[in-house]
């Protein structure tokens, strides 16, 4: 199993990257996230998960574990394969993503191109439940979407409050106050609401 890669990277798009690894060139799908957040010098490293099938070997890359452990989920769902989970990551950032289907937000699934009531409706069923009661990826997704939410979500859970319920308040203060929030603000802020 391919971990992740460091090289090259000698092609780009918006979907794929081509990084050159010890004289070998692995062709590697990407979310827009990920191409977005990839450096634009030539090295770099990007991580991996492998999809290997009776006619394709391919692989998915990821800018980081958050992002990849929510492929991971998505593509545990029944009816959602790997290029479907793509582009629902393409989309949406990984925490925008948990925040929906903590909040049961159908809409803001089917806004992905493909994407179905019946299908969205299957993704909030089967992954609430895995991102309500398991705290690390909600963490890793959130740190690696956003620092400063992740900092803000740890201090909240540390002080005794309900994990789902702080990222809902804090993913609503981001969305009216912006990204460029500090983390002591963002704090202060959710206390009030929380």
């Amino acid at each position: 199993m391919i971990n992740h890669l460091r090289g090259r990277i000698t092609d780009r798009s918006l979907t794929h990257v081509v990084i050159e690894c010890a004289g070998v060139g692995y062709f590697v799908h990407v979310s827009l996230n990920t191409t977005s957040r990839l450096s634009s010098d030539e090295a770099g490293m990007i991580l991996i998960h492998e999809v290997i099938r009776e006619d394709a070997h391919e692989l998915y890359g990821f800018a980081d574990e958050g992002e990849r452990q929510m492929f991971r989920k998505l593509i545990s769902v029944s009816g959602v394969g790997a290029n479907t989970a793509r582009m629902i990551l393409s989309s949406l950032s990984a925490s925008e993503l948990v925040a929906a289907i903590l909040s049961g937000d159908v809409s803001a699934l089917q806004n992905v191109k493909g994407i179905g009531a019946k299908t969205a409706q299957r993704i909030i069923v089967d992954l609430h439940d895995k991102f309500s009661g398991d705290s690390d990826i909600t963490e890793k997704i959130y740190v690696g979407g956003n620092t400063a939410i992740g900092e803000a979500l740890s201090a909240l859970s540390s002080l005794g409050f309900d994990k789902t319920k702080a990222q809902k308040t804090l993913d609503s203060i981001v969305k009216t106050e912006g990204t460029d929030i500090s983390v002591e603000d963002l704090i202060k802020k959710a206390l009030k609401q929380l």
